[in-house]
């Protein structure tokens, strides 16, 4: 029997703290791509529609693909956009008879009028579908996993990895529960445990540390014939919502206490690891230190400005860094992004080689990382900000920095962009004529994801928290709605 599945991609990081509200130009700055254009973007790269297509394939779904859109993390949706986002799904459902849905979601979108984004979209199309339907749904390991979520989705499945690789083969696990659940095979349910905590403690890493132990008996429980997906997710502490953190899940069926058990004992693992912290966050006087003593014998040293990482909310415009790499003479260096779309917007009117004075970043909020940089910069090269990546994250997808200039300062050359995006990929610096191969010193805004492009070509990696708006020192951010006390805010005991 052939099914009739309709699938859709919506992805928003909401960091709580940003003073960017985000709207419909978000989404399209990054991608808001309906249907065909969707499936000929994303549709045989390492998304999740692709894993959803191959799962079409193999069990010859219909598939009816109704759009993939994402903003770059930043503040709450607005209503309005929301709104936009949710009704190609919802009208889709008024018009066709569907026997299952598949989305790939985030899992800590939040918006403007409500803490839960997935939640609010899952609670829409169950106004339509009813409980009967199976709903399978795929999230970032960095998802806020809600009640509302696991009662409303049948079906959680979220990626394994960090940095994130495994995108089209968790969309093709969620499908193949899907294909189970429409046959009458199973009748999986989700349930979550959780822990008092900001976030696992050292944002979910795989590559290192305790997480590998906790995926390996996840994928051992999956095993289980009454098991289908384990889940655990970091959390995204740049949440101020109630149910923010630390989340196990477990799709299945059968005996749910023996289900529960297993969480609680990845969950409990994860609660008395929490000081355990693998990142030596150095300051970005001592990561300037090091880049003034650097010999690279072995490849560059990548500095990553954990802090003000636009992959999760980061303005992207902190100077601190730069200031200080500037301070102690770091030559042969490159630097990338510096998000002050007015510098642009100001070097449009120059020439490549003329030299000029400007006030670089810092102008968002100054208070997180820093003010403008006062600095006398030579124009390289102007562009259009866009690339296409070929590393293992985002290989043959597009993306755009907007309108960017490269300039020189001193020893250093800059990416300076309009959009915000989170470096992760080598095409991010060689698509604007900057080979960060041949570079003593690379300077980058990112947490983990940079790793996987570009552990490959370090000769040492060191990570700094420039005390931009992602500082994992959370004890200086506002928060308001979190439950209390919470780990690392409070003490809490067990």
């Amino acid at each position: 029997m052939s099914f009739n599945v309709l699938t859709a991609e919506i992805s928003h990081e909401t960091n709580s703290f940003s003073l960017h509200k985000t709207g419909k130009q978000a989404f399209m700055a990054r991608y808001a791509l309906m249907g065909a254009a969707a499936i000929t973007e994303r549709g045989d790269e390492n998304t999740e529609l692709a894993g959803f297509l191959d799962a079409g394939r193999v069990h010859d779904w219909q598939v009816t693909h109704v759009l993939s859109a994402a903003a770059g993390p930043s503040g709450k949706i607005r209503r309005k956009a929301f709104d936009w986002l949710s009704e190609p799904i919802l009208s889709s459902i008024r018009d066709h008879q569907y026997d299952g849905l598949l989305l790939g979601l985030h899992g800590a979108m939040g918006l403007d009028f409500r803490e839960d984004g997935e939640g609010e979209l899952l609670r829409r199309i169950r106004s339509l579908v009813g409980s009967e339907m199976p709903i399978a749904i795929t999230l970032d390991p960095h998802a806020n996993v809600s009640r509302r979520m696991c009662e409303l989705a049948d079906i959680i499945v979220s990626f394994k990895t960090y940095p994130h690789i495994d995108m089209r083969d968790i969309g093709r696990q969620a499908g193949d529960i899907l294909q189970r659940t429409m046959a009458g095979e199973i009748t999986p349910h989700t349930i979550r445990v959780s822990r008092p905590m900001l976030e696992e403690v050292n944002g979910g890493r795989t590559d290192i540390g305790p997480m590998i132990e906790r995926i390996a008996a996840a994928r051992t429980y999956e095993q289980q014939a009454d098991v289908f997906a384990v889940s655990i997710n970091a959390g995204f502490a740049s949440a101020d919502v109630r149910e923010v953190g630390p989340t196990v899940t477990v799709t299945g069926q059968g005996d749910f206490v023996a289900h529960k058990a297993f969480a609680e004992t990845i969950a409990d693992d994860i609660w008395n690891r929490r000081f355990e912290v693998l990142n030596d966050y150095l300051s970005v006087t001592e990561a300037a230190a090091i880049a003034a003593a650097y010999e690279p014998d072995n490849g560059p040293l990548i500095i990553a400005d954990y802090a003000d990482n636009p992959g999760a909310g980061g303005y992207g415009d902190s100077t601190d860094l730069l200031r200080k790499l500037l301070d102690v003479g770091v030559t042969k260096a490159c630097f990338a992004p510096m998000v002050d779309g007015e510098v642009v917007q100001m070097l449009n009117n120059c020439m490549v080689g003329d030299r000029v004075q400007i006030e670089l970043g810092g102008k968002t909020d100054p208070e997180f990382g820093g003010g403008p940089l006062s600095v006398e910069a030579e124009l390289i090269s102007l562009s259009d900000g866009h690339f296409t990546g070929d590393g293992p994250m985002i290989h043959g997808l597009h993306g755009s920095f907007g309108p960017s200039a490269v300039i020189r300062v001193d020893g250093i050359e800059i990416l300076v962009v309009t959009i915000p995006r989170q470096i992760l990929d080598l095409q991010q610096f060689k698509a604007f004529d900057i080979d960060p191969q041949s570079m003593d010193v690379v300077a980058l805004k990112s947490m983990q994801h940079f790793r996987a492009a570009f552990e490959p070509i370090a000769g040492q990696i060191v990570v700094c928290d420039s005390g931009a708006l992602c500082t994992p020192r959370y004890g200086r951010l506002p928060y308001r709605n979190v439950p209390r006390p919470i780990f690392p805010l409070d003490q809490v005991d067990m």
